[in-house]
């Protein structure tokens, strides 16, 4: 077999080739990172940032404690007082998401029973995010976010 010879043409195409998969590489992955990420937490920052120590000196003192589980295909939230006891909210907005993606954000609805909110939900395998937002019956809101981790 006769030996071919390497010019300079080779070595150019060789190192342009592994350019173009690097940079190919790159853009493929940053073109995931925007679209599996929304990455907006609030509309404008300064704002949400002023109001924040009083919303949470206003939560602080309602003294609730949010739990939330899975089983059986069906999520169980419970709210408690300081003394432990069991508390219903006025309003309840539950979304259940992954922490990495909104593809599978999910916002069940959520049926007080027994002192619990149970909700059906087809939640797959791994770590997921509940982002709880409630109201206190003197309006106080209440907003919290718990791991839920599904197991199996």
């Amino acid at each position: 077999m006769a030996e071919r010879e390497l010019t300079g043409r080779h070595v150019f195409f060789i190192t342009a080739g592994a350019f173009a998969v690097i940079i190919a590489v790159n853009v493929f992955m940053a073109v995931q990172a925007v679209r599996t990420f929304p990455g907006l937490e609030t509309k404008n920052s300064y704002v949400a940032s002023q109001e924040f120590n009083t919303k949470r000196d206003a939560q602080l003192a309602l003294g609730w404690q949010a739990e939330a589980s899975y089983a059986d295909g069906a999520v169980t939230l419970v709210f408690r007082d300081q003394d432990g006891r069991a508390v219903a909210p006025e309003t309840l907005d539950v979304l259940i998401g992954r922490t990495t993606e909104a593809r599978d954000d999910i916002a069940p609805v959520f049926v007080l029973a027994g002192g619990e909110f149970r909700a059906d939900a087809d939640l797959g395998r791994g770590k997921w995010m509940m982002r709880v937002q409630a109201t206190a019956p003197d309006g106080t809101p209440f907003l919290q976010r718990l791991e839920l981790i599904v197991r199996g």
